[in-house]
């Protein structure tokens, strides 16, 4: 099968209508808790989950690669949050899809048909990258040539971005948090069941956590 930009713009088209509802928020917003049962509910695809199975603490962001707040948030306080608190086995870190467009949801896909142990490292290249794959006058293009660049074939791209169950098990995950946790803006994270919205530093977040320890 072969993809073609018109193609691409259709299969992804699903997520348009409602991702244009939501807008990435810079501040940090009132904290919340939800039960831990709503929480461990995972979507039909599986979770990317780092760190201690038994950590006293557990933080799931909900992200969008084509949100600005989410690439500063993942190119500067994550890097530290592994260090401090991943590492050295204090967080349980799980990170869901929250696509605010089609770029975002391709770009999810492609994350999504990698090796299991690669997709952490391709969506952190996917955050430092951003400006030059998120915002072009060609996404589709840009895709393909970052497929590449993650050791995907041309061919391997086309038939991951036209892979219907991987676009719908992460269009499901996105409208769980939007519908059942109140996801309304990326990033959000819940920290031991405290929902906080916003590019968190890592003395924000350190807040958020040590409380827990």
């Amino acid at each position: 099968m072969t993809l073609s930009r018109r193609k691409f713009l259709e299969r992804t088209s699903a997520l348009t209508a409602a991702s244009l509802a939501f807008a990435a928020m810079p501040s940090v917003a009132l904290a919340q808790s939800y039960s831990e049962a709503d929480l461990n509910k995972a979507g039909p695809l599986s979770e990317k989950v780092l760190g201690d199975a038994d950590a006293p603490v557990t933080v799931i962001e909900y992200a969008s690669l084509t949100c600005g707040h989410c690439a500063n948030f993942h190119n500067t306080t994550f890097k530290e949050i592994e260090k401090k608190y991943i590492d050295t086995g204090k967080v349980r870190f799980i990170f869901r899809e929250f696509p605010l467009d089609t770029v975002a949801a391709a770009g999810f896909m492609l994350a999504r048909c990698a090796p299991e142990d690669k997709y952490y490292d391709i969506v952190g290249l996917m955050f430092a990258q951003q400006r030059n794959w998120a915002f072009t006058n060609d996404p589709y293009s840009a895709l393909l040539n970052l497929g590449k660049q993650i050791g995907f074939t041309e061919d391997a791209v086309k038939a991951c971005l036209t892979n219907q169950e991987i676009l719908d098990g992460v269009t499901k995950v996105r409208d769980y948090g939007s519908e059942k946790l109140g996801v309304d803006s990326t990033p959000t994270f819940f920290i031991n069941g405290e929902k906080v919205s916003g590019a968190l530093s890592i003395e924000e977040f350190s807040k958020y956590v040590d409380k827990n320890l």
